[in-house]
């Protein structure tokens, strides 16, 4: 007899930023971090390492004491693996390497310096790890460095470091939004990373940029809160980012809550780079990543067969186990549902295709949620859910299609037209489809495994038959064939079911 699976052991990274100290800790070490603790403390380490050439004694203090706690929740979580980064102040401070000294007896673990290219190649990384097949221009903005590259699919080009994180330039500028414009100016003119971006994507990565889009999320009224994936047309960036730096010179964002204390007088530099940026690269989209540094380095970590998965499917793949009746009838959900669109030859991009087998994948996630409530419960759960390698959209298409599941298709129970608006009105139309047929399939298998390989669709002219084998006849009844007779219409037949 089998014992219980042994579970990977957690891993974490303590990352010490230019701005911000940071300790995250993940599950395991996979191609869908999932985390358990994120803390960070905001102790200005670069605030002054451009003018003096050093670390301000109180921010050095303060990180200890950070690093103090965050060894000692690695020792009551019992961390399996720590691993620890340095950034720009670090490199770039006289007394760096006697601080680095101090922060390695503290943490018990040897602290990888990040040179300006291998900073460049990690955040390159987190994006590849966080965002299904990247093509664009990552930028790393942090407290004392921007890192830019040039990413398509998993192939990484030369990046550059350059000395205008959000800390180095309040320095440099000696607060001074005039003379950090002409700064900024000067560095980005002629950035051979820039020149590539023209009509792709900027992939901004960093916590004083996520801090724009926070504020940009909350004055749109966008409907989601969810950092990662979060795009913008680049000249509503631009238009936005001219705003924001009039605000913060206005002192008009003194009382948003949503922004650290510490972080707000860093938002005007924070913009004007961004600015510049898009004046100078011309890029089609702003898009926000969440996955940076840290994610990078372990992924940098994976196997190559590991790191050639599909982030989504790892995470989506454990809410199926954890939380669905059967994980393997859910793989036959997909197969069942690759059959249907065969039949009917439902065209289907790559992206289509993938979106529908995860939705397959959390088709069942809410059963424990009481019959009232599963719709909502679940559109909420997956549109919100913390995993990476999806845009917006295909969030809100997976969502809608495991509503319609649980909800039915009568308009008295549609979701918020809200959600709705994320997607195109054919999207919405086909998410109503793979839900009328996940209510079908979950309707005669009672999400059992071995029943859905049992049926069959067969087509005659414009009729769409669901044909079941003698063994699972007596599962057909009068709820099945109006359920099903539904799923025909949309896909414009009428339907019947056959015993065979």
């Amino acid at each position: 007899m089998k014992g219980p699976r042994k579970r990977a052991s957690s891993v974490a990274v303590i990352d010490i930023g230019s701005n911000s100290v940071r300790l995250v800790v993940y599950e395991s070490l996979t191609r869908s971090l999932v985390t358990l603790f994120n803390e960070k403390t905001l102790c200005g380490l670069g605030r002054e390492v451009q003018t003096t050439g050093l670390l301000a004694p109180d921010a050095v203090a303060k990180a200890l004491t950070s690093l103090r706690r965050f060894r000692a929740l690695c020792k009551v979580m019992k961390v399996g693996r720590v691993y620890a980064i340095a950034t720009a102040a670090c490199r770039d401070a006289t007394n760096g390497p006697d601080f680095i000294a101090k922060a390695e007896r503290i943490c018990g673990v040897k602290i990888e310096i990040l040179s300006g290219p291998r900073e460049a190649k990690l955040s390159a990384f987190g994006v590849i790890s966080g965002i299904h097949k990247p093509d664009g221009i990552v930028g790393d903005l942090g407290g004392g460095s921007l890192e830019l590259v040039d990413v398509r699919g998993n192939r990484v080009h030369s990046g550059v470091t350059l000395p205008l994180g959000s800390l180095a330039l309040q320095d440099l500028s000696h607060k001074s939004l005039k003379r950090a414009e002409r700064i900024v100016k000067t560095e980005l003119s002629d950035v051979a990373q820039l020149s590539a971006g023209r009509g792709r994507v900027f992939y901004a990565v960093g916590g004083t940029w996520r801090a724009l889009a926070r504020i940009h999320i909350i004055q749109s009224e966008y409907p989601l809160r969810v950092m990662h994936g979060y795009s913008i047309p680049a000249q509503d960036a631009l238009d936005f980012a001219q705003r924001l730096r009039r605000l913060v010179t206005a002192n008009m964002l003194a009382n948003i809550e949503v922004v650290a204390d510490a972080r707000r007088p860093l938002l005007a530099y924070a913009a004007l780079v961004l600015e510049q940026i898009i004046r100078v690269a011309k890029p089609k989209t702003i898009v926000f990543s969440t996955f940076g540094v840290r994610e990078g380095l372990l992924y940098e970590k994976l196997p190559p067969a590991e790191r050639a998965k599909d982030g989504l499917f790892g995470a989506v793949q454990e809410l199926n186990g954890l939380l669905s009746r059967s994980a393997r009838h859910a793989q036959e959900l997909t197969e069942w549902t690759d059959r249907l669109v065969r039949v009917v030859h439902l065209r289907e991009t790559d992206e289509d295709r993938r979106l529908r087998h995860v939705a397959c994948l959390l088709s069942d996630i809410g059963w424990r949620v009481h019959p009232d409530h599963r719709g909502e419960e679940t559109l909420s759960l997956i549109i919100n859910g913390n995993f990476g390698s999806i845009s917006h959209q295909g969030r809100a298409f997976v969502a809608l299609s495991v509503f319609y599941r649980y909800a039915g298709l009568s308009e008295q129970n549609e979701p918020p037209a809200i959600i709705r608006e994320l997607v195109l009105p054919a999207m919405i139309e086909r998410a109503r489809l793979l839900g009328a047929a996940f209510r079908v399939a979950h309707l005669i298998s009672a999400a059992r495994p071995g029943v859905l390989p049992a049926t069959h669709f067969r087509t005659q002219g414009r009729k769409l038959m669901l044909v079941f084998e003698h063994r699972m006849v007596d599962i057909v009844a009068d709820r099945v064939g109006s359920r099903f007779k539904q799923l025909a219409r949309l896909v414009g037949r009428s339907g019947s079911i056959e015993r065979r």
